[in-house]
């Protein structure tokens, strides 16, 4: 297939073309560069060193033989959509090019409204343009688990039959995002079903849960294909975090009681999934959902687990949280669409947490402990106009 990839210069977005084209498909990736804008604004870096993307692109060519093309650009100018799409033609779009940090969203008010226009105002301008170029496209959306909050019932996917008064409907599920980031994503997700109905597009939403991880078997192919690997308290992944925390001797910081549980799964995973998403479309004017998930666990089971079998020894400390969330709480979410389509997943092992705690060791120079500790603070209102680094992210 022709398989264009949003935000294909980021953590996720990057090992996904490089899977994409390592399996046959042509490839191209769309990128803005915001996501390195936002480490000079925050300033940190990736753990692992990252190249530019002129440079990974050409080291893929010779190390595989496979080219992929890049467009440099942002989705909130509907005319380089529009250019881009129709030069390079695909028959599928994976969209990952979004702001996609909770932490980011909150710091004040400059930060949610760039969110909110970046996210929701880019996925727009393509749905518009897939429109009016060619509705038969397959957008693969990259949505988050987050969009459904911590529900009392179990969270089925996407979709939800309630029975009210006596009369039954299929009614999309209730959403309880935690932060403007994940209230972009539920915008998004009601403006593509929306387009799917009105206009008779197809489109997956991929509710994705957290992702660790680093490395894929392509990325390992050569230093200059590494994916970035996020540590600090604005962008990094909780596991991510912890092994990092715990390679540099920093207490590992659990966010109040650490019974917040969330979906999660590996990143050679992510690439799977979104591969069979690509391979079994929707028919002409659906929008379905897949819950993106292999298995659940506590902060504080993370944060145990690490420290059981870091080869380092690790502090476990508990923390005010920062965020406005339950600590404790139920969580059972369905996930059986995607195994359906042939996932065999990467649970979660000692040797996995083992991994990213040596790989937290290889580059504990290039660590910033200033970064680790969270200062955004849920609770805050801060109206001071400041200036977010950049117009689309991972």
């Amino acid at each position: 297939m022709r398989i264009l990839v949003l935000g294909g210069d980021g953590y996720l977005g990057w090992p996904t073309a490089l899977h994409l084209s390592q399996r046959g498909h042509d490839v191209g990736v769309v990128d803005s560069f915001a996501r390195r804008h936002y480490d000079d604004e925050m300033g940190t870096s990736s753990l692992v060193p990252i190249r530019q993307l002129q440079r990974r692109v050409a080291t893929w060519k010779e190390v595989s033989g496979h080219t992929i093309e890049p467009f440099i650009g942002d989705l909130t100018d509907p005319v380089f959509v529009l250019e881009t799409l129709r030069s390079f033609g695909p028959e599928a779009i994976v969209h990952f090019a979004e702001q996609r940090s909770a932490p980011y969203s909150m710091i004040d008010r400059s930060h949610a409204v760039y969110t909110q226009v970046n996210n929701v105002v880019g996925t727009l301008n393509l749905l518009y343009t897939i429109a009016d170029l060619d509705p038969s496209i397959h957008l693969v959306k990259l949505g988050t688990m987050g969009e459904y909050g911590a529900p009392n019932i179990d969270i089925e996917e996407g979709f939800i039959e309630i029975t009210h008064k006596g009369r039954t409907d299929v009614l999309p599920f209730p959403k309880q995002p935690n932060s403007f980031y994940h209230l972009s994503k539920v915008h998004d997700s009601h403006n593509i079903m929306f387009a799917c109905r009105i206009w008779g597009l197809r489109s997956t939403d991929l509710n994705q849960g957290i992702v660790y991880g680093q490395q894929t078997p392509e990325t390992s192919l050569h230093a200059d294909l590494a994916t970035r690997f996020d540590y600090d308290g604005v962008f990094g992944t909780v596991l991510n975090r912890f092994a990092v925390q715990a390679a540099v001797g920093y207490p590992l910081t659990v966010y109040g009681k650490g019974g917040q549980t969330r979906a999660m799964l590996d990143i050679r995973d992510t690439l799977a999934c979104i591969e069979l998403a690509c391979l079994n479309p929707p028919a002409q004017g659906e929008y379905r959902v897949f819950n993106q998930f292999t298995e659940s666990f506590s902060v504080r089971d993370l944060a145990e687990w690490v420290k059981r079998v870091a080869p380092v020894e690790v502090k476990v400390e508990s923390i005010p949280n920062p965020r406005s969330e339950q600590e404790e709480h139920y969580y059972q979410a369905v996930t059986t669409k995607l195994p359906a389509l042939g996932l065999k997943p990467h649970l979660l092992s000692d040797e996995t947490v083992v991994s990213l705690v040596e790989a937290g060791l290889r580059y504990r120079d290039r660590v910033n402990v200033e970064a680790i500790r969270p200062t955004v603070n849920w609770r805050a209102t801060k109206s001071e106009v400041s200036v977010p680094g950049g117009a689309v992210g991972d």
